[in-house]
């Protein structure tokens, strides 16, 4: 195989390959400029198979690396997209539309796409059966995360007697809770790499996914020209997102929950469901509940002292809505995937309360 018959980008998906056509699009409306809503509908388009590329290129070059660099890849570059794209809007003073959307690609993770995955892997099943210890430890992280949120909320109810995102004290006890919260994330991925090391080595094989075969040289490349191709898209995203919001006369909120959430999230709802389909639930439920695990206690975190650093400080004081939404998800989850198994009514049951939540952020009022 050739060196340029493996480097040029690609997802593993054809359909997400045939969007990459996205992305020259949206360079060249970009100097036609043809109002905000297109420029952000197409460039939204764009990020998504360039999230893809990502995440396939990452694979890939974990598969070179060995257990312990390859967890540490996956920690790093599994959720870069939402990472740069909120990089983006924190520079732009965008702090709550960052939280509106750690909060959607929490609650979207296991709700969609835990629910895509369930109810589509489902249909012709009577069941599917996943890693009860996987469910407990990710659920675990989640209940961890929602203590790490409702404490901040908590802390400015009784100091102050109202939420007051904002104030040295609200950034200290911010700064000091991300880095509990990334120190138990690292702790995870240490038993994670334990755990895995102890599994018999013919059932690692058969979780294992068949990746392209990429060079090292090829996957570092395209991990390059995606991560900097996803970094001008969303420049350009976050451009007019100020515009767009107002233009289709939706909430702070519900743009960072359901929108931005969705187009940072899209690439990982196709993968998961797609190893579903194929009866390979425990690695759905790792794409889908991992996801959240990762954006809670290594993005979020991440993205409190990125604020600090460039003095746009984001607090961990989320509203009452997220938090409840985020809370009611974990929840819902624990109950579903308590017994190691799901079928296709209980993929229903998810995609339904994510129908409820992502209506009543619809509704709330745009100031």
């Amino acid at each position: 195989m050739s060196f340029w018959s493996e480097f040029p980008l690609k997802t593993g998906n054809r359909y997400l390959d045939c969007m990459l056509v996205m992305v020259p699009v949206a360079f060249v409306l970009h100097f036609l400029h043809p109002g905000p809503v297109v420029m952000f509908v197409v460039s939204s388009l764009a990020i998504i198979p360039l999230a893809a590329v990502l995440g396939e290129s990452t694979e890939a070059l974990s598969a070179h690396t060995g257990a312990a660099v390859g967890g540490l890849l996956n920690a790093t570059f599994g959720n870069a997209t939402e990472l740069i794209i909120s990089i983006f809007l924190l520079q732009a003073g965008h702090q709550e539309i960052v939280k509106a959307s750690l909060s959607g690609s929490i609650i979207g993770n296991v709700l969609l796409v835990l629910g895509m995955s369930a109810l589509v892997g489902g249909i012709g099943r009577e069941k599917q059966t996943f890693s009860r210890q996987t469910a407990t430890v990710n659920s675990t992280l989640l209940f961890i995360v929602v203590v790490a949120l409702v404490m901040p909320a908590v802390y400015d109810l009784v100091v102050f007697g109202r939420l007051k995102p904002n104030g040295i004290a609200v950034e200290h006890l911010s700064l000091w809770t991300s880095a509990v919260l990334i120190a138990i994330y690292a702790l995870s991925l240490l038993f994670s790499l334990v755990t895995n090391a102890a599994r018999p080595q013919v059932q690692r094989e058969q979780e294992r996914e068949v990746l392209p075969e990429i060079s090292a040289k090829s996957a570092i490349i395209s991990l390059a020209i995606g991560t900097v191709l996803v970094a001008l898209m969303s420049e350009i995203l976050v451009e007019q997102i100020e515009a767009a919001k107002t233009r289709l006369g939706v909430s702070e909120i519900f743009m960072g929950v359901i929108v931005i959430a969705l187009i940072g999230n899209a690439a990982e709802h196709a993968s998961a469901v797609m190893m579903a389909r194929r009866n390979r639930m425990n690695l759905a439920l790792t794409i889908a509940v991992g996801s959240s695990s990762q954006i809670a206690l290594f993005v979020a975190p991440v993205l409190v002292f990125i604020g600090w650093a460039i003095g746009k400080p984001m607090s961990l004081v989320f509203t009452p809505l997220e938090i409840v939404g985020i809370a009611l998800a974990v929840l819902i989850v624990e109950m579903i995937s308590g017994d190691g198994e799901t079928t296709w009514f209980e993929g229903a049951e998810l995609i339904a309360v994510y129908l409820i939540l992502a209506v009543s952020f619809y509704f709330v009022p745009v100031e």
